[in-house]
């Protein structure tokens, strides 16, 4: 079911709140995983035989272990951490299904499954953020699977698929509210996303090309607008940062040195395109109802596509012996670093930028 172009501006935050959500959730996640597993190395040490011993630990002294290769887990360990990492994935991912169920939708009818064909909303940059969020929280995900003892096939694998369907149970809470409904592409940019990463695990054992996101400030000088983006994207610059699809553009960032290994050039350094869109003050066209119920036509500001090209850093290969740092690598990982850039959009416009996020 289509809804009307005109609408108030507290049905379109329920448009634009839906991915909000989800990425939100997702921030949460990946902040969290990381700090919680990705600094959990193992120790090595010498046993009376001049054989080094791994003796993986994560709080307190460590205790004596069997003699295993140095690096690899004994299956007592490996057991605890699958348990460990189990019970992390259902109770993160359905308690947050739960709080969502019971909070994000509680003020909204509920309703039989339906679907709602939201695939020309805001020029696409909800797809793609869905795509962003499945690409990432499967590359957080197979991050603990392989903390836990799984072969890095297996751990890829697992964290595609459980990430996927987190936000399937995501879709299927929109299926079932009045304000939103189940959506084929916002279902097909999860799949995608989730594809990008385990695709390259399996083609290369690595992610030579990274999804990324970032995020500018953006000023709407006439007040009319600005009333309008308060309304539709929230005033806060985290509900900004969620919501306002203006001020997003998100990167395929692709490391050189991975396709050119005999190259000189720096392991760290990538080349990126960006997709953004401006000019968007509704969901399908910049027409809607103010506060009195007038119609507030601004049709005359065009929706453009933007196109990027940037070089960017791969956080992950600059080389530091601090586990603290190495976590920290790769969780900017999931975001674009600031740096020159070059745009073109949609109307043949070329502008460049001497520091663009």
């Amino acid at each position: 079911m289509k809804p009307s172009p005109v609408k108030s501006p507290a049905s379109v935050v329920s448009l634009t709140a839906s991915f909000g959500k989800n990425l939100g959730i997702l921030l949460a996640f990946i902040f969290t995983c990381h700090f919680s597993f990705g600094q959990t190395e193992p120790t090595v040490s010498v046993d009376t035989s001049g054989k080094e011993v791994s003796q993986f630990h994560t709080t307190g002294e460590p205790t004596k272990k069997p003699k295993v290769a140095p690096g690899q887990l004994t299956p007592e360990e490996k057991k605890k951490r699958l348990w460990l990492i189990t019970g992390v994935n259902v109770v993160g991912y359905g308690g947050a299904l739960i709080v969502l169920s019971s909070a994000w939708y509680k003020d909204y009818p509920k309703t039989s499954f339906h679907t709602f064909n939201d695939s020309k909303e805001w020029l696409q940059m909800d797809k793609v953020g869905h795509g962003w969020a499945a690409y990432n929280a499967g590359r957080v995900s197979a991050g603990m699977w392989r903390w836990a003892g799984l072969s890095d096939k297996k751990a890829a694998w697992i964290g595609a698929l459980s990430s996927t369907a987190f936000l399937v149970g995501v879709e299927f809470l929109d299926a079932h509210s009045s304000k939103w409904g189940w959506s084929w592409s916002d279902f097909a940019a999860n799949i995608g996303g989730a594809a990008l990463f385990v695709g390259q695990e399996a083609l290369w054992s690595e992610q030579r090309i990274q999804l990324k996101f970032s995020f500018h400030i953006k000023d709407y000088s006439d007040p009319v607008l600005a009333t309008r983006a308060d309304d539709l994207f929230g005033e806060p610059w985290y509900e900004r940062m969620l919501k306002d699809y203006n001020a997003q553009t998100y990167w395929l960032s692709a490391n050189l040195k991975s396709f050119l290994p005999k190259s000189g050039l720096p392991a760290w350094l990538n080349l990126s395109v960006g997709y953004g869109a401006d000019g968007m003050f509704g969901g399908f066209e910049n027409k809607w109802l103010d506060d009195q119920g007038n119609e507030i036509d601004r049709t005359d500001i065009p929706r453009k596509r933007q196109f990027y090209l940037a070089p960017d850093i791969d956080f992950t290969k600059i080389k530091t012996n601090k586990k603290w740092l190495r976590t920290v690598f790769t969780f900017l990982n999931a975001f674009k670093c600031p740096a020159p850039a070059l745009m073109i959009d949609s109307h043949g416009k070329v502008k460049g930028y001497v520091i663009y996020f």
